[in-house]
């Protein structure tokens, strides 16, 4: 596998063959985590084929209780469960009224890098989408060492072959799930919802364990190099998600 999709490198993890029915493994090994905060390299934008969120906070697990027969004794009622947190990595792009899946397109160019010496992941990729139009998207994401609590995303999205009415969905996911959960049990309840301007919040608990987690947001839009006072024309609720919307 390593030869056949990874390219060596003294100090990074690189891909650049892209197979939309490995994603998973690739989540593995792009991975970023800062000893507070851990997540898989999920893509930011949608994705239909096979895939695993993960997003996980130091300390934070929950009591899932076992699955096994009456046969298996000795078993603990209980497994300390790693939970996953709320997903505060998404962005639904809209192209021409088109969602932007790397699945659903025909990929020209890919190039993945995980810089273990500078700790920054960085994706890069040109498509052609279903409706034509060919675009070309970098992304760069880390997690902060001096601030453990912060991570931040610089996605960028141009037009390659015509003009393109681009809309940008930044969001939190608080409806998320453990795919290894023995019962299916929901994790956390959601306890607030706020959202102000190009920020908001949700507070979430988890369940058995009552641990707390304030997941925040905040989206600065930037046109040609400069950031634009671009007004939000629509901001929704879901039941579990925040959704913030910039048109361009």
């Amino acid at each position: 596998m390593l030869e056949n999709k990874y390219v060596l490198d003294p100090w990074s993890i690189i891909e650049n063959k892209f197979d939309s029915t490995k994603m998973i493994d690739s989540e593995s090994i792009f991975s970023l985590g800062n000893g507070k905060i851990g997540q898989r390299g999920n893509f930011e934008e949608d994705f239909s084929n096979d895939k695993t969120i993960g997003n996980y906070i130091s300390g934070i697990y929950y009591r899932d209780k076992t699955k096994v027969g009456w046969w298996k004794k000795g078993y603990p009622e209980y497994f300390a469960k790693m939970v996953n947190c709320p997903n505060w990595n998404k962005i639904r792009i809209s192209i021409n009224k088109e969602i932007l899946d790397l699945n659903k397109c025909k990929v020209l160019s890919y190039k993945r890098e995980l810089n273990m010496k500078e700790g920054i992941y960085t994706r890069s990729f040109e498509a052609t989408l279903q409706n034509g139009t060919q675009i070309g998207v970098h992304v760069k994401r880390f997690l902060s060492l001096d601030l453990d609590e912060l991570g931040a995303i610089n996605y960028e999205v141009k037009a390659l072959n015509q003009d393109a009415k681009i809309v940008f969905n930044p969001y939190v996911d608080a409806g998320i799930t453990n795919e290894d959960s023995n019962w299916d049990d929901k994790f956390w309840d959601i306890l607030e919802i706020k959202n102000k301007k190009n920020s908001g919040f949700i507070v979430s608990r988890t369940m058995k364990t009552n641990f707390s987690a304030c997941t925040f947001m905040h989206n600065s839009f930037v046109v040609n190099g400069k950031i634009s006072e671009v007004s939000i024309p629509s901001i929704f609720s879901f039941p579990f998600s925040l959704v913030h919307v910039f048109l361009v």
